[in-house]
């Protein structure tokens, strides 16, 4: 990489302008097929197109597409193992790399697009939502600034973007102060200069898409199509006040709809953007998803959506599950064609080529090529990004370098059971009693944990401190600690439902608070992986006709993430935020000389 972060040729801003500027392409690093490039495709910078409007210029052109995905709001280098990559050696072995942070992002993303003047950024949503507090704290502004610093074209939206609601999404996209906070500074909030894509969201009323389908980059006589969706399931992992009013249609039917229109209109050249993704069989950022082998390729919802969705769609830009892959999955008429995902929190980006044909207007795909790279810290930062995080860091400061607890070494998230899982249960069980002494226990959905808790200091605090910042990272919901009632075969049932119905293809195991023990087996299928008779409180079997208070956060007890027999809980009582219950806990169960330690997280036995 290039020693130095010089910007590459400044383009056109906003709204009327902008949104006449587009661009395509996808990523590279495997070719989708052995085939070499055409012949007469341009390869380097000499052959590029300098001007004019595609006269007396060869029949090929290549166009870079640069992409990322679940950005997350992470401007600063994400922490502990939510900042680190694996990277497989030639010899097999693997190595960690330190990746991610806005500042390196821009650079990287800069150098490459250096010598590409057809090139676009595009993003696989999740750019906002579960965002750190220097982003979290002010709405996501800072990372729709960062982004518009970026340059990015275009993206998809992905479940997190409704966490506030639709008038909140809408507000990102145009601009405008806070309903409730206001304007943070002495400048109103300008939005977002590109543009959110929702073909699959509609408006319940009225039966149409919420933001635009679809979006075309044209370019000296090249037309690329982007198509935007988030995965049909997401009021299934939104809280149901953020998708009320919305339908979420299905992925596949959607973008082929729109590429028939897209078709209709002269635009042959498509590329689809989808929060949805798979789980490739190796966690290597540079895995060869294509090599053969049993336990090889990529597994999960991607696999038959791209299955499904028409060959008019040249390739697939993917997110969701915060995995890295570069695959290629055959269409309806048996072609391999390009699907890609960036790992997350801006750790990675992908690069992918996409040869135009000027004489049919359609992608050359046995040509396309794409690979992941590693946003690495090593690389100077980008002046602009270290600015805008300074200034938003001096508004945040007041708030978040505040200590609220101590920890004696890193506690993680990683795991069936983790040791930071353990102690958010924990926490929300402690505050349950404060609210009702009756209380039972606590249960956590793992996806409402969103960083690491690390021993190391991230700035003056010192090590072992954590601060408010650091707290709110973990949990950035602002999800309120709710107390239900539960029968003893309810609360059997919600265990069950971690490895059954929605959650059997992919488990979502609860994180449980002391007290709360039982098997989980592997070995078996379904519902039976978890082992009935083995489900003890505090020693004793569970009764399936006694009554359990049970705490959890609001989302999970609205039936979120396919618990569904949470939210048939009753005798409801809301209470204070997540994080606040998370503080309190650090706050009085921690000290300077006596810090937490990391849990064992043996509260469920494993068979495997």
């Amino acid at each position: 990489m290039p020693a130095t972060a010089q910007s590459h040729q400044p383009r056109r801003r906003r709204r009327t302008s902008r949104l006449l500027v587009a661009a395509a392409t996808v990523v590279t690093a495997g070719a989708l097929a052995a085939a070499a490039l055409p012949a007469s495709a341009s390869t380097g910078a000499d052959a590029r197109d300098h001007g004019g409007h595609g006269k007396g210029h060869g029949r090929y052109q290549d166009v870079q597409l640069l992409s990322f995905n679940d950005l997350h709001g992470n401007l600063e280098p994400p922490a502990g193992s939510s900042g680190r990559v694996t990277e497989v050696q030639p010899d097999g072995t693997t190595k960690t790399i330190d990746a991610g942070g806005i500042e390196y992002l821009a650079t990287h993303l800069r150098e490459a697009r250096k010598g590409n003047r057809y090139s676009i950024t595009a993003a696989g949503g999740d750019m906002v939502g579960a965002s750190p507090l220097l982003s979290g704290l002010f709405h996501d502004e800072p990372t729709i600034e960062a982004l518009n610093k970026l340059d990015l074209d275009v993206t998809s939206v992905g479940n997190h973007e409704f966490d506030e609601g639709a008038r909140e999404l809408a507000r990102l996209q145009n601009g405008g102060c806070h309903p409730t906070d206001g304007c943070y500074t002495d400048k109103e909030f300008e939005g977002a200069d590109f543009p959110y894509l929702a073909a699959n969201v509609l408006d319940e009323k009225t039966g149409k898409p919420l933001l635009k389908p679809y979006w075309v980059w044209k370019q000296r006589g090249v037309k690329v199509g982007f198509i935007g969706v988030t995965l049909e399931g997401t009021p299934n992992i939104v809280s149901a006040e953020g998708v009320k009013g919305l339908q979420f249609k299905d992925e596949v039917e959607t973008i082929n709809k729109y590429a028939k229109e897209l078709q209709r209109q002269g635009v042959k050249s498509i590329v689809a953007l989808i929060h949805e993704g798979g789980f490739p069989a190796s966690s290597s950022y540079n895995y060869d998803c294509d090599s053969p082998g049993a336990g090889d390729g990529i597994s999960g919802p991607i696999v038959d959506i791209a299955k499904n969705i028409t060959p008019q769609v040249d390739a697939l830009v993917t997110g969701h599950t915060h995995n890295a892959y570069v695959c290629t999955i055959p269409d309806p008429a048996g072609n391999p064609r390009m699907v890609t995902s960036a790992s997350s929190f801006g750790r990675l980006y992908t690069d992918t080529t996409l040869t135009y044909d000027r004489a049919t207007g359609d992608i050359a795909r046995t040509s396309v090529k794409s690979a992941n790279h590693v946003v690495t810290r090593d690389v100077p930062k980008a002046p602009d990004m270290t600015r805008l995080i300074d200034r938003w860091s001096t508004l945040a400061a007041p708030i978040g370098n505040r200590p609220i607890g101590y920890v004696s070494a890193d506690i993680d998230r990683n795991g069936t059971e983790s040791p930071l899982g353990d102690l958010i249960a924990d926490a929300q069980f402690a505050y349950g009693k404060t609210q009702d002494p009756e209380t039972d226990l606590a249960l956590m959905n793992p996806g409402g944990i969103r960083a690491p808790l690390t021993y190391a200091a991230s700035g003056a605090e010192g090590d072992g401190v954590v601060t408010y910042a650091e707290g709110f990272t973990v949990q950035p919901f602002a999800n309120t600690v709710n107390l239900k009632d539960y029968t003893g075969a309810q609360l059997v049932q919600v265990l069950k439902e971690q490895v059954s119905g929605p959650n059997e293809a992919s488990p979502k195991i609860l994180q449980i608070s002391s007290g709360l023990t039982y098997t989980l087996d592997l070995t078996k299928s379904g519902a039976d992986r978890v082992v009935t008779d083995s489900i003890r409180l505090n020693g004793a079997p569970i009764d399936p006709t006694a009554t359990y208070r049970v705490a959890s956060n609001s989302f999970l007890a609205g039936g979120g993430d396919g618990f569904t027999t949470l939210g048939e809980g009753t005798n409801e009582l809301v209470g204070a935020d997540d994080l606040a219950a998370f503080e309190q806990y650090l706050t009085a169960n921690s000290s300077a000389t006596d810090p937490i330690a990391p849990s064992a997280a043996d509260r469920i036995t494993v068979v495997q």
